[in-house]
């Protein structure tokens, strides 16, 4: 008896960090100290030092159920994305600069062609963040996960100057919401999803007239990464008082955790067009509206408080790092909550 019997195929697991070793590489910066491989990753504070008073952020998070759309379409080149999409974009929202990643991957077998086409997308949503994928784990656990399924959760780590930071302590009655579009469904919500729609390959690759694609295309659709856009606005001249992530729990968990006490987003649904995934889901499943945008992003994957003077630079600066962004409601006197008008 041996590691090999037992399950665990520890060869497979070197063949595994040679194959992802390309990918890791386009996302090195600078920073990094040493190559892939070591029991930790290093990165160089030095250029942090500029910095009146440095503040380190971090985020950690998963895939999720999203995931079990991957297994049944065996693609799993776009999951990586989302994995850096959620950790990554809250530290933005902090006012944040991501600086590196670590994954982690659990499975039921070591097949080293899928653990690196995982990280090959692990490393795609790390150069979109302009962050460092420096280090990582997979563990091959059998008996405990089946043989062709797997998890994947990141962390991140980022750094901002105390004075740059988003706390939202100074928005203020008047202030524009302005909501970045997403990309979809991106990665929350796929337990409702699962319930929606039959979970069959043939009608996730039926090509759907009212989505102009297959559903698997759409649903598998990356989160979006918004940590270019939200530097974009800064070096605009924009001051965003408060930024709100759009993740489980859409508008109505999410959006008042930018907001101080004795304010609330009013926020209108006219603002702009719904994409038609979630307009299905609705009917589909006969979801009720407020859980709809109780559970998902609707279309909205980021909302920033700004001063009503400053919405018009802010959506320019946005659309100029390609992203579509619109004025979707505005910040007035209350009990503190979002309210969807």
């Amino acid at each position: 008896m041996d590691y090999k019997n037992a399950g665990v195929d520890i060869e497979a697991g070197y063949k595994s960090v040679e194959l992802m070793k390309k990918y890791v590489q386009r996302t090195m910066r600078e920073e990094v100290m040493g190559g892939l491989g070591g029991f930790s990753g290093a990165f160089s504070a030095e250029k942090i030092k500029g910095m009146e008073h440095p503040v380190l952020l971090s985020g950690t998070d998963g895939v999720g159920t999203k995931l079990k759309l991957a297994f049944l379409l065996d693609r799993h080149d776009t999951v990586g994305i989302d994995c850096v999409a959620m950790c990554v974009n809250d530290v933005a929202c902090a006012g944040g600069e991501p600086l590196f990643f670590l994954d982690y991957i659990a499975c039921g077998k070591n097949a080293p062609e899928k653990i690196a086409t995982i990280v090959s997308g692990v490393a795609e949503g790390c150069v979109q963040a302009g962050a460092a994928l420096i280090g990582g784990e997979t563990a091959e656990m059998p008996g405990f996960y089946p043989e062709d399924e797997y998890d994947l959760a990141g962390f991140a780590v980022g750094v901002a100057d105390q004075k740059d930071l988003v706390t939202g302590a100074d928005i203020k009655g008047g202030d524009t919401l302005v909501g970045i579009a997403s990309s979809g469904v991106h990665s929350n919500g796929f337990s409702l999803v699962r319930r929606i729609f039959p979970m069959t390959k043939a009608s996730l690759t039926t090509y759907s007239n009212e989505l102009g694609g297959q559903l698997g295309d759409v649903l598998l659709a990356p989160t979006k990464i918004y940590v270019k856009a939200l530097k974009a606005v800064r070096e605009a001249g924009v001051t965003i008082k408060g930024c709100s992530h759009v993740t489980g729990g859409g508008f109505y968990e999410n959006v008042p955790r930018m907001l101080p006490d004795g304010k609330r987003a009013m926020i209108r649904k006219d603002s702009y067009d719904v994409p038609p995934i979630f307009r299905m889901m609705a009917k589909e499943g006969n979801v009720e509206e407020k859980v709809m945008y109780n559970t998902f992003n609707m279309g909205i994957g980021m909302v920033l408080a700004v001063d009503p003077s400053q919405a018009d630079a802010a959506i320019k600066a946005l659309e100029g790092a390609g992203e579509t962004a619109y004025k979707i409601g505005e910040v007035v006197d209350g009990e503190k909550g979002a309210e969807l008008c």
